[in-house]
């Protein structure tokens, strides 16, 4: 849980200052990568003609279900017995955390709002900590939404509200994304105390005045990760992922089965109604060994166009790790397990497609080796392939997994058309092995036709670094693996149009490493920002402006040289630094600062650790203005570099610390 990390930072440098661990590896059975092979141009008879129209099944009525769970209580009861004896229960590793409940127009009628997120699929909005709607932006922090005005060259400080009920105690609860449809704000949290994940709906107008409207709660383990996010918004259509792990051989399984409740005063568990009936339960044809755990992977889409929180659920059973990816069309579930028997891993790995063509199309499944690092090792591309970079001894990104994944290294690429019900398993013919990097924490990203990832420093302390590799493989035409030189490590991987930028430090300095990437890949520049380190390591703490087919700004928020990565979740950055590309040539514009100094006692009552960041670069109506924690600074470039024009402290009046 987040707050674990509360309770003893130490715990956190332990866990990220470990060389070569794993929270849980995962399966062994990617190949050692030895270098370079051939992809092949067409999928092999098996992939191309395997029931491609089979989908997965839905149980057929309660009674089926129940049966279903009876029968993986018994497996776990005879296990338990014949593993740790008479008194033992091994069940009992597959409960939920304790848990009472939870709240849970089409996308041509969505307004066409400037993007201020750095997403990583075009068309779906990632849920994030601010927004633009129409003259105002919005930013979720510290359990409270705000608005500034940015019409017609303002920036003025506007509503503030906090950011759950006015009837909720927000202790133990952590609000951590924001996404913007129409004239709702939908605030994504998670609740210890009420147990699930906490929906927030508020209304906004042209003025930006913020109103509150209501709240749901929906039952779920906690979502985080370190990297990915929990919420997309495609149109009007809001969609979050939520796992649930399963314990069959509870008195009740159905009480921890998804289920919606709206939230008032004296809101009870009794008023929860499930959302995902035993024919919204899909499981792959191939049995599921439930021994080392399962889990209910929830997909709910909510219709945002609808102010009575229209929402559908649709669930697959599967084991606990995790990674979760959207693209336009369909959403991508990667399930492995978290445990080893006899120090081998348990080949228990499926991916998961829910399509999101708006019909009630079955989910679709295949059999997989090893596990995808986060989000970004996934690419739905136009050819209709899935193509997914996978490591053997990772369990995913569901809280820091990411961060500590290893192993070997492969893509996988398969044709779309060839998941089906879940018995097929994807053929070794469909990895390709790769190069594995020396180093601990893992990036990877598809940049147009490439595949990119190394290696660098992540949330630990910064560790001195003389040479690094950076991997491309031209995935697209089945090319060479291409290994770059570095004197820096590979800490994020970021578009530039068609080509990208690699950012790291080398324990001391900043670099920004701008990589061509045409028939061959190439190192085309290196920036190096003197005594830097990174002030964000979230995805949205960058983004890239383009004004031309080779030329914009990029902007990423900075700190001082060798700040341990966690310290963002405490600190906000010092700067944020801009820099102008030119036809990959960078050449730094300056940077707008934050007045920490400055900063006043806000009377933080939840979300009080800025889990998901607190500083931006934002490109919005032609201006450049840096979010830095409760300052909005803005600049004007000429004559080549960035000048303070003015800044705004939006920060709340000092509240009561209790209710």
């Amino acid at each position: 849980m987040k707050r674990l990390l509360l309770v003893s930072i130490v715990a956190i440098l332990t866990v990220f200052g470990l060389t070569g661990c794993s929270v849980a590896p995962g399966n062994p059975t990617v190949a050692h990568a030895q270098g370079p092979s051939t992809t092949p141009k067409n999928p092999p008879a098996a992939a191309k003609n395997a029931s491609a129209k089979k989908t997965m099944s839905a149980f057929r009525s309660e009674q089926e279900l129940m049966a279903y769970l009876h029968e993986l209580a018994e497996k776990q009861k005879h296990l338990s017995r014949a593993q740790y004896g008479a008194g033992g229960d091994m069940a009992k590793l597959a409960a939920p955390a304790p848990m009472q409940a939870m709240a849970s127009k089409s996308a041509s009628g969505a307004k066409d709002e400037e993007s201020v997120t750095n997403v990583q699929q075009a068309g779906v909005d990632e849920g994030g900590i601010v927004k633009v709607h129409g003259n105002h932006l919005v930013v979720l922090r510290r359990g409270r939404l705000f608005t500034v005005a940015i019409g017609d060259g303002a920036l003025n400080p506007g509503s503030s509200i906090n950011a759950f009920g006015p009837d909720i105690d927000p202790s133990g609860t952590w609000y951590d994304e924001m996404l913007v449809s129409d004239d709702t704000v939908a605030v994504i949290g998670y609740s210890y105390q009420r147990g699930g994940t906490e929906v927030g709906l508020f209304g906004i107008d042209d003025a930006g005045k913020l109103t509150y409207r209501s709240t749901y709660h929906l039952r779920s383990n906690d979502y985080y990760s370190s990297r990915n996010y929990a919420s997309r918004l495609i149109g009007s259509k809001l969609i979050f992922y939520s796992p649930l792990y399963l314990y069959p051989g509870a008195q009740d399984p159905y009480a921890s089965f998804p289920a919606v409740r709206k939230w008032h005063k004296g809101a009870t568990a009794s008023e929860f109604h499930r959302i995902v009936s035993a024919s919204q339960v899909y499981k792959p044809a191939q049995s599921l060994d439930s021994n080392y755990g399962l889990a209910l992977h929830t997909v709910t889409v909510c219709d945002l166009a609808h102010e009575d929180f229209d929402c559908k659920a649709t669930s697959v059973l599967g084991p606990p790790g995790r990674v979760f990816y959207v693209s336009q069309d369909s959403v991508y579930i990667w399930m492995n397990s978290w445990m080893r028997d006899n120090n081998k891993m348990r080949e228990q790995s499926v991916v998961y497609r829910m399509p999101l063509d708006g019909s009630d199309s079955a989910p679709t499944a295949l059999r997989v080796s090893g596990s995808p690092v986060d989000q970004f090792s996934f690419l739905e591309s136009n050819d209709h392939h899935l193509n997914v970079l996978v490591r053997s001894d990772t369990s995913g990104d569901g809280m820091w997994g990411a961060e500590v994944a290893a192993g070997d290294v492969a893509l996988m690429r398969v044709p779309l058309d060839s998941f089906s019900d879940g018995s097929e398993a994807v053929p070794s013919s469909r990895y390709r092995p790769l190069p594995k990097p020396n180093g601990d924490t893992f990036q990877n990203r598809f940049v147009g036709d490439y595949l990119l990832y190394g290696t660098g420093n992540g949330w630990g302390y910064q560790q001195k670094t003389y040479r690094n590799s950076l991997y491309a493989l031209r995935w697209a035409g089945g090319g060479d693996v291409h290994e770059l030189s570095l004197f820096h490590g590979v800490d994020r991987i970021e578009q530039l149009g068609s080509d990208a930028v690699v950012v790291g430090t080398d324990g001391q300095d900043l670099h920004f490493t701008a990589v061509r990437l045409g028939k061959w890949p190439a190192i085309a520049d290196v920036y190096t920002r003197k005594g830097a380190s990174q002030g964000e390591l979230r995805s949205h703490g960058f983004f890239y402006k383009p004004d031309g087919k080779q030329s914009g700004m990029l902007g990423l928020p900075i700190s001082q040289p060798g700040r341990p990565g966690y310290r963002n979740l405490f600190d906000t950055s010092a700067a944020v630094l801009f820099l102008k590309n030119d036809s990959l040539h960078f050449r730094e514009v300056g940077e707008l600062e934050a007045q920490s100094e400055k900063a006043i006692d806000d009377g933080c009552r939840a979300s009080c650790v800025d889990w998901y960041g607190n500083a931006r670069p934002l490109f919005v109506h032609g201006r450049v203005i840096a979010l830095l924690g409760y300052e909005l600074v803005e600049g004007t470039v000429s004559n080549g570099r960035i000048h303070e024009m003015r800044r705004v402290n939006y920060a709340p009046q000092k509240l009561e610390a209790s209710r």
